[in-house]
């Protein structure tokens, strides 16, 4: 069993920034596969970021490539995401989820999920 808990979301303008945490429970956190997903009103939940669990690979959504930065430090059991040049169409709740097969950007696939948190970004 993991828990995840998600922390870091807020209201921001466009071209900010955020960084969201992730926080694992568990001692083997480095052998699961980490994934960030968002789901905005009315739309279906959205692959965004998966790091391996050793971190050596990384995979974007193109909607987020060059502008969105997945880390992770297993030490601390936590997976990060750091968000850069912010756009109104990046408001959603952002979720973390974890999945002990290899990486995938479907969320049916990831066997555990943090309750989410708020990112709004102001035109």
């Amino acid at each position: 069993q993991v828990q995840l808990v998600e922390s870091g979301g807020g209201l921001v303008q466009a071209g900010g920034s955020l960084r969201l945490s992730c926080a694992a429970s568990g001692r083997t956190f480095s052998y699961y596969t980490m994934g960030w997903f968002r789901q905005a009103p009315g739309k279906a939940r959205e692959f965004v970021a998966v790091i391996s669990g050793s971190g050596d690979t990384t995979y974007y959504a193109d909607s987020v490539k060059g502008r969105f930065t997945i880390s992770r430090d297993n030490a601390k059991n936590t997976v990060y995401l750091q968000m850069i040049s912010l756009k109104p169409e990046d408001t959603a709740v952002y979720y973390c989820a974890a999945d002990v097969s290899s990486a995938s950007i479907l969320p049916y696939e990831y066997d555990y999920w943090g309750q989410g948190t708020q990112v709004t970004v102001s035109s």
